[in-house]
């Protein structure tokens, strides 16, 4: 007999594959209710790659409602924003198909109880007779808006500015009907409550985590680059565009000038769906792989792991799996934010354009300095950043304690 409770869970991306930064925080978090709750998945899918693993959902899952999003349509319905003085973020993510599952589900099933992830989701819940309602935002993406439009001019400025005035907005709302609302790091969550301060109490944190066994350096992998001198690394979804704008500064600012200093020193950017932007990077210095069936190898033979990430909130994840890999990581300072261990021991963090180049200068002329913090940032990883630590905060808020779990209830065939 399954005893568990049901439970709805709205993200706005497929869980699974967790083969980026949001999806591997959707799939934990999926994984955990899993063991305690029968979940009803409400999700979008925006990939065509992804369609083939909808089935994989029925592991953790009692019933899941996908529905299929295309991004061009998508950023036309996003103009109703305009219209009705939303965010347009909102109708991005707005299909009746979903809001009807979603009214008849917690119906049907009964269901008190949602977990929302990406604040969008939260407007599908607005409404609803639920006893508790967690989101989790994972960071303030109205103030990444904001961010945006401090890097952009004229139209698409004023733009992005109004998404950002907008989206705050619904995020204090959100926030406001919500038992709790979810930070990655005590910056982020810091940040809302200045903010929005009436909802200070309802805030809490919740970091990522990464898997240290498969992500561990006691793997042994061939080196994928061709020969030559060594190389540092990035690593990401390449059509987000903070990741897109990081690599583009990196190799027009800072690489140069490090070359200079390091003769023979590549460049290589790992990960899926290249924009044009950065496959326009490729040359004989700087490298651009696309897609790769696995990121350990990249990370392994890399000297050194870099994340100049100017527009950056949160932890993350590209970082903390470079650290598990005992790879020495400079990261910028604001996506350093939260980040366990001492800067200059477990990790290093630079600013402008000179402070990466003469951190990563002293990390390839000292080795067996960079393996030192490779092996601290290893240490710091195992100790700070268990998965399962994390998502104890939802166990907390949704009052279903550790343990209280019987053995016919657990899902089957989950990955470790």
């Amino acid at each position: 007999m399954d005893n568990r409770p049901p439970l709805l869970f709205l993200a706005h991306r497929i869980p699974w594959p967790p083969n980026k930064g949001d999806k591997l925080r959707s799939f934990n978090i999926l994984r955990h209710l899993a063991m305690r709750h029968r979940v009803f998945l409400g999700t979008f899918v925006d990939h065509p790659d992804d369609l083939p693993h909808v089935a994989r959902l029925a592991e953790w899952c009692v019933e899941a409602k996908v529905v299929r999003l295309h991004p061009a349509v998508a950023r036309l319905c996003s103009l109703r924003g305009l219209a009705g003085g939303e965010a347009l973020s909102l109708p991005y993510y707005r299909r009746a198909a979903l809001r009807r599952w979603v009214d008849a589900t917690i119906a049907r099933e009964g269901i008190s109880q949602a977990v929302v992830f990406s604040g969008p989701m939260a407007q599908y819940v607005a409404g609803a007779a639920l006893d508790t309602v967690v989101v989790d935002f994972c960071d303030v993406d109205s103030a990444k808006w904001t961010q945006y439009a401090a890097r952009r001019r004229g139209p698409l400025a004023w733009l992005y500015r109004r998404e950002g005035e907008r989206l705050l907005d619904f995020e204090q709302a959100a926030a406001s009907r919500a038992a709790a609302a979810l930070f990655v790091t005590e910056a982020e969550a810091q940040l809302f409550r200045r903010a929005a301060p009436h909802v200070s109490e309802r805030v809490r944190v919740m970091q990522n985590g990464v898997d240290a066994a498969y992500f561990s350096p006691a793997h042994v992998f061939d080196c994928p680059w061709p020969a030559g001198g060594p190389v540092l690394v990035f690593t990401g979804a390449m059509d987000y565009w903070p990741n897109v704008d990081a690599v583009c500064w990196f190799a027009g600012e800072i690489l140069p000038a490090l070359r200079k200093r390091v003769p023979g020193l590549r460049f290589f950017i790992v990960g899926m769906n290249p924009a044009p932007a950065v496959r326009a990077l490729a040359c004989a210095d700087i490298g651009v792989t696309g897609a790769v069936p696995d990121v350990r190898p990249y990370l392994a033979h890399a000297a050194a792991v870099v994340a100049p990430l100017r527009v950056a909130r949160g932890i993350q994840n590209k970082v903390l799996e470079a650290m598990a890999m005992g790879r020495a990581v400079v990261v910028s300072r604001d996506a350093a934010a939260g980040l366990a261990g001492e800067a200059g021991q477990a990790w290093l963090a630079a600013g402008e354009a000179d402070e990466f180049c003469a951190a990563l200068a002293a990390l390839l002329a000292d080795p067996p300095g960079a393996a030192r913090i490779g092996r601290c940032a290893r240490d710091i990883v195992e100790r700070y950043y268990s998965w399962d630590a994390h998502l104890g905060v939802l166990d907390t808020l949704l009052g279903s304690p550790q343990g209280q779990l019987t053995v016919d209830a657990l899902p089957q065939g989950a990955p470790a």
